[in-house]
């Protein structure tokens, strides 16, 4: 009598992508929470096009010692049946391959079929906006919680705002906050290519993401007091950061407003099932009321205006030679010169990435005494000022964030949204996610509260 056919293993889980750039990092994060390190993450595979390549990243992520006996499976963004099969074996899924617009939509689909958890780390606003106009019904339907950028693209900016917001006691408010993101180094910064390549993309296609918010409904606009903040200048010298600052046109922007928008919409934020803790039940209530919405910007700082100038020529190439498919394919084949050496394909090497680091300052003007303000009309007369800190943005701090999440969402999925598409800030915010990154290279501090005039 024949045997009944073995079901296929499910692992905690997945890294697709693995062989990435990106990936391959992921993948050496993941590895410090294996058994026998005391954690949840009991059993991990990593998946791609790749088995030679998988297995060469493994190796490189577990050195100088011995790699690990990591399940390899093979599957392809262009198959939906070898997602399909992937999804199915996973409890949770990191999705690391990008260009998410080209490669990502079909994961997260699969994932939201299965009723498969999915973190992805993408930066790309399209992307984002489509998979949630997409798959939400379906994810919700399935118990499938899709979150997009788990990694630098947003969490530090969410988690940061979210900080500097519950800083403001009552009766004092905030108007504005204001992210100025500083990347550090004691030799070359470059870029991950798969960024640029996304960027040159998302430009491209541009319209279409106008296209898509004009199809959906205006989301919820957050009650924030008093007026909104003067646009101001492109490029500032902000003496008491020491930086020269220019306004960036950012995917965190477009995720902090979604996660207020959604907080104007659930003010005690989303329950978890019906097995959701009586105590973080509590706790999310509590966070929730205790973040005051506000206008939010991003700026990206240097310490010298040449540094600027270098992110303005990186900005009007993409943006003026990117608008033709000609263009696009130069920007591609010669990224290192369009952007002065801040991006290459062969990414940076592990001395550039161990030598660098990030600040985030997180600048919050507002009313001391809303209630009074509110009745004469005043300009902000209060100023908090906080900073989030870490190390190398991209294959440091993105993996490390990356793979605590998936920590929360394997210990605590009863006190998660059951499921649908949402942003990090709405579902890790009111978590320990905050604690977690500080116990692994990142900071959260309160730098100055002052009185302005």
């Amino acid at each position: 009598m024949a045997s009944p056919a073995t079901e296929p293993e499910v692992f905690d889980v997945v890294i697709f992508g693995a062989s990435g750039f990106t990936g391959k990092y992921v993948i050496r994060e993941a590895l410090k929470f294996l058994p026998p390190n005391a954690s949840l993450l009991r059993t991990l595979a990593i998946a791609g096009r790749s088995r030679d390549r998988l297995a060469a990243a493994l190796r490189w992520a577990a050195a100088p010692g011995p790699a690990p006996d990591v399940p390899i499976l093979v599957a392809d963004a262009s198959d939906p049946d070898s997602l399909a099969a992937l999804a199915a074996r996973a409890r949770v899924l990191l999705s690391c391959a990008g260009p998410f617009r080209l490669y990502g939509h079909q994961v997260a689909a699969a994932c939201a079929a299965a009723g498969t958890d999915c973190l992805d780390i993408s930066g790309e606003p399209e992307f984002m906006e489509r998979v949630e106009e997409d798959l939400h019904h379906v994810a919700a339907r399935n118990g499938s919680l899709i979150v997009s950028a788990c990694g630098f693209d947003s969490i530090p900016a969410e988690l940061g705002f979210l900080f500097n917001s519950r800083q403001w006691d009552p009766p004092s408010a905030p108007v504005s906050v204001v992210a100025n993101v500083s990347l550090e180094s004691s030799k070359k910064i470059v870029g991950n290519f798969g960024t640029f390549e996304s960027a040159v993309l998302g430009v491209a296609n541009a319209s279409q993401l106008q296209a898509l918010r004009r199809s959906r409904p205006r989301p919820a606009k957050p009650n924030i007091p008093g007026h909104p903040p003067p646009k101001g200048k492109l490029i500032e010298h902000d003496k008491a950061l020491g930086l020269w600052v220019l306004k960036l046109p950012s995917a965190d922007t477009v995720v902090v407003k979604r996660t207020l928008s959604k907080v104007t919409e659930h003010p005690e934020g989303l329950p978890g099932g019906v097995e959701e803790s009586p105590k973080f039940a509590k706790h999310r209530k509590e966070f929730w009321s205790s973040v005051k919405p506000a206008h939010f910007g991003m700026k990206i700082g240097t310490r010298s205006l040449v540094g600027v100038l270098r992110f303005i020529w990186t900005g009007l190439f993409i943006g003026i030679v990117g608008g033709s498919s000609f263009g696009r394919s130069l920007l591609l084949k010669f990224p290192g010169f369009f952007s002065l050496g801040w991006f290459r394909k062969t990414g940076p090497t592990e001395q550039e990435v161990s030598s660098a680091s990030f600040k985030m300052w997180f600048v919050g003007r507002g009313y001391s005494d809303l209630g009074r303000v509110l009745d004469r009309g005043t300009k902000p007369d209060k100023e908090i000022v906080t900073r989030v800190s870490g190390p190398e943005i991209g294959y440091v701090t993105t993996p490390i964030v990356l793979v605590q999440c998936a920590l929360i969402v394997l210990g605590q999925r009863v006190n998660l949204p059951e499921g649908g598409v949402y942003t990090p800030g709405i579902v890790f915010g009111p978590t320990d996610l905050q604690k977690r990154l500080e116990e692994n290279g990142l900071s959260f501090d309160l730098i100055s509260t002052r009185t302005i005039t």
